[in-house]
Order: structure tokens, then C-alpha cells, then sequence
């Protein structure tokens, strides 16, 4: 009798170890369940579009910086206050530069490091038929280039025209009037002035079209008037004199 006791007692501890063991292994595989769910649902959540909160995007309402738009096809402001030398056929360059033709002052957006350098011959040709402005040489009644030796000082340059021939702008710009001189002998020469925002020129010895109004380079301006009645033997030329004094030969 007291053996079948102990035989029981012993079938009910191995019992009992055998469902503690199967509980634990359960309990082991549903955590490990949960575990998967839990990461299925966060990455399912990343995939439907919710940001993790490392996420850099900007949400909906947050404000959003500007951005300036740089196009290629804008121009900068030091570019454009060089147009008022590249208008002109002219370039802006250091001083220490050669320049073939003239220096002008204040034309470039670093006036200090920089000026306007226009080349010779920026002007288109004023008497029509000829191919290039030709200075006037000496002759029985004097020289045509710019302070050459005369009775006075000659403070404009003498191109050399035909008779009636079409006189043209040499660059665009607009008539400013009727302009006239005499000579010491007391002969009168008439004329035009034509200016722009960077030249200010006076012809004289042509017979204007009319005085006032806008013209463009090589506009018909008038027709040259002859010298030979009062200068026997002269070579026909207009006179073509710098508003401020200067020398326009550069510009020729």
C-alpha cells in the first residue's frame, strides 16, 4: 500500500514539471509574436506615408524658406552699368590695358579699377560713296587734322567730301539745333549739332536735312556745301568739331 503512495506521488511531480515546461515555451513564443507584430505595424506605417521622427521633411504646416530664383538670363548689376560702354562698342578694362582707341571715364560699374576703353574707329563713315573717314591733308589753304598749324588754333578735323555729297550720322543720337562759326577772313560756316548721352558733335559746312528730332548711325543728315566759290583750289571737306574742344580722331 505504501508503495503505490509513493508510485502516485512520483507520477504527480513529473506531471507537474511537464506542464510547467510547456507553459513557459508558451509563454516564450507569444512574446515573440507580439515582437513581429510590433515591428510588421512600425515599418507597414513608414511605407504608408507617416514620417519616423528622424524624418527631415517638413510637415504640412510648418513654414518653408524661399528661394531666391537665379536664371541664367538675368543680368547683374555690375553688367548692366557696363552697358553704357559695351552700347558703344567699347570694353571695360584695367588702365594699365592698352587701348587702341580712347579712355572714357565713368562708363564701367568699377570706375576706380576699370575704364571704358572704345576703340578707333567707333564711328560709322559720314560722307557717303567713300569707304572710310579721311582726314583732310594740306593744301594751298591749310591742314585738316586736329590742332594742325593754321593762322589759329584749328580745334576740329577736316574730312574729306565731294561737293553735295549725302552727309550721315555717324552714330545715333539726336539733332540739338543749327549751329554756325565764322573764320577771321569773316566767312560763315553752318551746320548741325548732333549729340547723344556719351558724344556731342558739331558739322559744319553741310546743308541740314532739318535741325531737330532723333536720328540713327548712318541716317541721312544733309548734304555738303561747297568751299571752291570763296576757297579756290581747296579740297571739299565737312568740319567735324568735339563739343567739349577734344579731339575726335580717335573715334574715326
Amino acid at each position: 500500500m505504501r508503495m503505490l503512495i509513493k508510485v502516485c506521488l512520483i507520477a504527480m511531480l513529473l506531471l507537474c514539471y511537464v506542464q510547467l515546461g510547456l507553459g513557459s515555451e508558451l509563454s516564450e513564443s507569444e512574446d515573440l509574436l507580439s515582437s513581429d507584430k510590433s515591428s510588421g505595424s512600425s515599418s507597414s506605417k513608414a511605407r504608408g506615408g507617416h514620417a519616423p521622427s528622424h524624418d527631415r521633411r517638413p510637415e504640412p504646416g510648418s513654414p518653408r524658406k524661399k528661394l531666391k530664383k537665379t536664371g541664367s538670363g538675368r543680368v547683374s548689376a555690375g553688367e548692366r552699368e557696363d552697358e553704357s560702354c559695351t552700347r558703344m562698342g567699347g570694353i571695360c578694362q584695367p588702365r594699365r590695358y592698352i587701348c587702341q582707341g580712347r579712355y572714357l571715364k565713368d562708363k564701367c560699374s568699377d570706375s576706380k579699377l576699370q575704364q571704358c576703353c572704345l576703340q578707333a574707329g567707333a564711328w560709322s563713315v559720314l560722307c557717303a560713296g567713300h569707304h572710310k573717314n579721311r582726314v583732310r591733308a594740306c593744301d594751298a589753304h591749310g591742314c585738316g587734322a586736329f590742332s594742325s598749324e593754321r593762322d589759329s588754333f584749328h580745334g576740329a578735323v577736316d574730312l574729306v567730301c565731294d561737293d553735295y555729297s549725302v552727309i550721315n550720322a555717324p552714330f545715333s543720337g539726336s539733332l540739338a539745333g543749327p549751329v554756325s562759326r565764322k573764320d577771321q577772313a569773316g566767312h560763315q560756316y553752318d551746320g548741325v549739332k548732333l549729340q547723344s548721352d556719351v558724344y556731342c558733335v558739331k558739322i559744319f559746312n553741310i546743308r541740314p536735312y532739318r535741325y531737330f528730332g532723333p536720328v540713327a548711325r548712318g541716317e541721312a543728315l544733309g548734304y555738303l556745301l561747297p568751299l571752291q566759290e570763296c576757297f579756290s583750289g581747296i579740297t571739299s571737306h565737312l568740319e567735324l568739331q568735339m563739343c567739349d574742344g577734344s579731339d575726335p580722331s580717335s573715334f574715326m
